[in-house]
């Protein structure tokens, strides 16, 4: 079960690691193409279930209720051997309970960040999921305190590899100077996020400008999300491995991008900003100090973060530019990621995770 593109990516991997474990495995749930491709039968695809912020889940509760029925409904014919929930813990944590009486073992793949807010969930983890697999290098110790079992097998990051495309061919593509350096702007995945941040984004650029007229600056897009005004000196690329590889340093919202940028050794300012009912409910219930995964794996501010009312082009402008030159902040803080990537583990995620479930099935 997963419910968002990100899942999707995570659900595919996981599906062809088990197909070793489990060579005449069949599956079937929520997920997108990628699951599909590895001949998972789509029930719910994620294109109709990703959402985000407070408002929006609440504007579609309805049609998310539909889909739950639907799903134990699905379930309760299938009679599967074991479910695995991937994430998207909003929707997961309520099915687990739903599905209680049916007897099917639960995994939990991913697990909803219960120390950051409702730690009241921890009760459905407990008593609703049969096992628990994490993928967050202080998860583990986090809930052996309050008496649950976990197991850490390691981050997809730690497998994350450079792309095989040389500096010069990269530049060369983009009509990009190697000699000068590069602003790489991540707003955001979705729409929403796009519309709440790209001024800010744009503003910040020209501002870095004008002190340095030779300054660069690309941009990640997805090809379903569009961003407006997209000046001519601001270039575009999809991959988002690739800009962060050569990029000399970010401008990213808060999301798993971070993470991805520290294991490429690509200094990064974080923001973020969501409307302001979302913001204020955020601010009394979330509990940990740090938006970002690299602060909160690090458990210090190793990157900059800037949100809501601070996430202005001065603020972001004046962290950005000693990241964009050779100085020993910028120094220091690739020097911190490499302690970072350390923690996420030595690789084999997928297959780590496989074989546990296997362990539970025999």
């Amino acid at each position: 079960m997963a419910g968002e593109a990100s899942g999707d990516l995570h659900g595919a991997r996981l599906i062809q690691a088990l197909k070793k474990e489990f060579p005449n495995a069949q599956f079937a749930g929520h997920g997108g193409d990628n699951m599909q491709k590895e001949g998972m039968n789509i029930i719910e695809h994620v294109s109709s279930l990703s959402m985000m912020g407070f408002t929006e889940v609440f504007r579609h509760l309805p049609y998310m209720l539909s889909v739950m029925k639907n799903t134990v409904s699905a379930i309760q014919k299938l009679k599967p051997a074991r479910i695995i929930l991937i994430d998207y813990p909003g929707f997961n944590l309520r099915l687990a309970k739903r599905l209680f009486s049916l007897k099917v073992p639960i995994t939990y793949f991913i697990l909803p960040q219960v120390w950051a807010w409702k730690e009241n969930r921890i009760s459905i983890l407990k008593n609703y999921v049969d096992q628990l697999l994490s993928i967050v290098p202080f998860e583990k110790e986090w809930f052996s305190k309050r008496k649950i079992d976990v197991d850490y097998v390691g981050h997809p990051f730690s497998e994350l590899k450079k792309e095989n495309v040389s500096k010069a061919a990269f530049f060369k593509k983009h009509r990009l100077n190697p000699d000068e350096p590069l602003l790489v702007l991540l707003p955001g995945s979705r729409q929403k996020e796009i519309d709440r941040h790209w001024s800010v984004f744009l503003k910040t650029v020209e501002l870095l400008q004008k002190s340095n007229p030779f300054l660069q600056a690309i941009v990640g897009k997805a090809a379903d999300i569009s961003i407006d005004p997209l000046p001519d000196y601001i270039r575009i690329e999809s991959n988002t491995r690739l800009v962060l590889q050569f990029g000399t340093a970010a401008l990213a919202a808060s999301g798993t991008v971070t993470l991805e940028a520290a294991v490429l050794e690509c200094p990064i300012v974080v923001t973020y900003k969501l409307s302001g009912l979302s913001w204020a409910i955020t601010k009394r219930v979330v509990k940990v100090p740090y938006a970002s995964m690299v602060n909160l794996i690090a458990g210090k501010q190793l990157v900059p973060e800037y949100l809501q009312s601070e996430m202005t082009a001065d603020n972001l402008q004046t962290a950005l530019t000693p990241l964009l030159k050779d100085t020993s902040l910028r120094n220091d803080m690739i020097s911190e990621y490499s302690i970072l990537r350390n923690r996420l583990g030595s690789g084999d995620v997928y297959a780590n995770a496989a074989m546990k479930i296997r362990e539970r099935m025999l």
